[in-house]
């Protein structure tokens, strides 16, 4: 049988080493009890003594049916995840003389990116001796960073790492939540 974190974080019943315990549960108000009496009361119920809060004075112990504690530990966390937006990075890349209509193409590209909520990373590669074109470089990264204004935010000024001139554009507010309308319309 798969062992999960979950149920290796919590000393239950037998593994519980305390010499009393507070106890909580639904159908009657805490209490502090020795353990012997708190594993009787558990198991009259036919339930589970399970330690919450082992660092309290006295280690806090809830009564309740362990496999369903924990089905409801992992439908929080999965429902937590599921409310995480995830922002992907994508990435646009052109040469020190590229074309209008290819820049319009990948400007095009980009504003859908952005429309998204995800991430732009363009860059300008410079191969062999079109390193001596650096300007042009900058002035595409410059002139793609400006028409996409409406859509993103530049978030630092053109970078030359390498062979590379780099640029990153976030999304403004509004498109991570048109991302979100998107996928629960994708959902229904």
């Amino acid at each position: 049988m798969k062992k999960d974190n979950l149920s290796d974080q919590y000393q239950v019943n037998d593994e519980i080493r305390a010499k009393e315990v507070r106890i909580v549960g639904e159908g009657f108000e805490p209490r502090v009890v020795s353990l012997r009496e708190a594993l009787q009361i558990a198991d009259n119920m036919e339930l589970d003594l399970v330690m919450i809060s082992p660092n309290a004075v006295p280690p806090v112990c809830r009564i309740v049916d362990f496999s369903k504690f924990i089905y409801q530990l992992k439908k929080k966390q999965k429902e937590a995840k599921a409310k995480q937006v995830k922002i992907d990075v994508k990435e646009i890349r052109f040469g020190p003389q590229t074309d209008d209509h290819d820049y319009n193409f990948k400007l095009k590209h980009a504003m859908g990116f952005l429309q998204n909520g995800d991430k732009v990373k363009a860059y300008v590669f410079f191969r062999g001796r079109s390193i001596l074109f650096k300007e042009q470089g900058e002035n595409i990264l410059a002139r793609f960073a400006k028409d996409l204004e409406e859509y993103g935010k530049q978030e630092q000024a053109p970078i030359l790492e390498g062979k590379r001139m780099t640029i990153f554009i976030s999304p403004k507010k509004g498109g991570a939540a048109k991302k979100d309308a998107k996928q629960e319309e994708g959902n229904e």
